[in-house]
């Protein structure tokens, strides 16, 4: 089983927080499919050639409102320095999603659900193609299909059921940094320009640290609101309330996966101070640096205390100030007995849990930098990625557990039982006084 992962950090008073989730994958081709397929591929070679005539010929001439929209999706598609755009039908018929009763009957035109794979490339930020998924109604008219719907409601608009793209929620603007690019909708151009500066700070932080290949840039996206993001990430908007920027991708594994994306929450991101943008992105930049040496294998204590360290190394903040849910836990004499799990990354769960986590993740990765050395800390992340073959497909937390053992005991030469015990001390001297 593949992961994919989101990691967030999160402006709260407490301090600041990251988190994950999962999602599914795509099916398998089939013959039948062939007038869909090259109904979307045509609609691919108009993105790439920037041809709006042919993009809007594959667009339904019926379904106005959703015309209306594609001509701005158009525009917002010839912005981007596309090095790929790409449609694979995967399903089709009551194996996409069910069309409403009223969609069909005698007279009507003969519509058909298609679930298709989009593959696309940012040009200079994306390695290996970006994959989301499709749900679209298409339209036969006099013998020829169309797009009528990227969704389920029919021949103009429907309701969504796959994952919202930026530049399907309005007229997009783009601002290029040094090392960044930044994608906003119904953001002032100024905003957008301080996100290039922050992008642009973040990353040579991070290349200073991380030595694997990266491409070192960034795509930072910037939705209008707090609702417009939750659509881009697939959740509700109480979900990410407070959260200051989500990272998007995919686990890698052998050094390769697809580039990730940071999504800025307007409303909790603007609240920040000047350093507080700065650990932020760069905690999400080192997920992007990290994401392709990033496995099911590797703990999440490890994945987001590795980027926590590098966002807050070299800022003189003392760790109680770090990390003061955690702090409040120890002065009550209620020291974590372990290392936290996967599970306790749960956003939905507890905030109070949530945060103790992150912190007690970044306080671990802090001891092995200083007891081992920050090249040990390095070596640890890789060779808990590595560990992946070693791991359970199936969530097996116990097989996990040995499989992270194994690399501390390859990086540290102590289990994964001593160092447990080193952090607890040191979680004690940091915090307790």
């Amino acid at each position: 089983m593949r992961r994919w992962w989101r990691s967030t950090v999160a402006a709260l008073t407490a301090g600041l927080l990251t988190c994950s989730a999962a999602c599914t994958g795509p099916g398998a081709d089939r013959d039948d499919h062939a007038p869909f397929q090259a109904l979307l591929d045509r609609q691919a070679e108009a993105v790439l050639d920037g041809d709006r005539g042919a993009y809007l010929a594959t667009v339904d001439p019926r379904a106005e409102r959703y015309r209306a929209a594609q001509r701005t999706v158009f525009r917002n598609l010839t912005r981007l320095p596309l090095a790929q755009w790409s449609y694979r039908v995967t399903a089709a018929g009551d194996g996409a999603f069910p069309l409403p009763d009223e969609a069909g009957g005698e007279g009507a035109p003969r519509r058909v659900a298609v679930r298709a794979e989009l593959r696309y490339r940012v040009r200079g930020y994306d390695t290996v193609p970006v994959r989301a998924e499709e749900y679209l109604t298409l339209t036969e008219r006099k013998g020829r299909w169309y797009v009528s719907s990227d969704g389920d409601g029919g021949g103009d608009g429907g309701g969504r059921r796959g994952t919202e793209q930026l530049w399907e929620q309005g007229e997009m603007t783009v601002v290029r940094g040094k090392r960044s690019l930044v994608l906003g909708v119904g953001r002032e151009k100024a905003a957008l320009r301080a996100l290039a500066a922050d992008a642009d700070r973040a990353v040579p932080r991070v290349a200073a640290v991380w030595p694997r290949e990266w491409p070192r840039r960034v795509l930072v996206q910037a939705p209008a609101t707090l609702e417009r993001m939750a659509a881009l990430l697939g959740g509700s908007a109480s979900t990410y309330r407070g959260v200051a920027a989500v990272t998007t991708g995919e686990v890698g594994g052998r050094g390769e996966a697809p580039a990730e994306r940071i999504v800025v929450n307007p409303q909790a991101y603007g609240l920040l101070s000047e350093e507080g943008r700065r650990i932020v992105m760069t905690h999400e930049t080192t997920h992007v640096a990290t994401r392709p040496h990033t496995t099911d294998a590797t703990p999440m204590w490890l994945s987001e205390g590795f980027a926590d360290w590098v966002g807050y190394r070299d800022t003189g903040r003392p760790p109680t100030r770090v990390a003061p849910r955690l702090t409040d836990a120890v002065r009550r004499d209620e020291v974590p007995r372990r290392l936290p799990s996967d599970e306790d990354f749960d956003f939905a769960g507890d905030a109070d849990r949530l945060a103790r986590a992150y912190e007690s993740g970044w306080l671990a990765c802090r001891l092995v930098a200083r007891e081992w050395g920050e090249e040990k800390l390095i070596e640890l992340y890789l060779a808990a990625a590595r560990g992946a073959d070693g791991a359970s497909d199936d969530g097996d937390a116990e097989a996990e557990e040995r499989a992270t053992d194994a690399a501390v005991r390859e990086t540290l030469g102590i289990g994964l039982e001593e160092l447990t015990a080193r952090w607890r001390d040191h979680v004690r001297e940091e915090l307790g006084g």
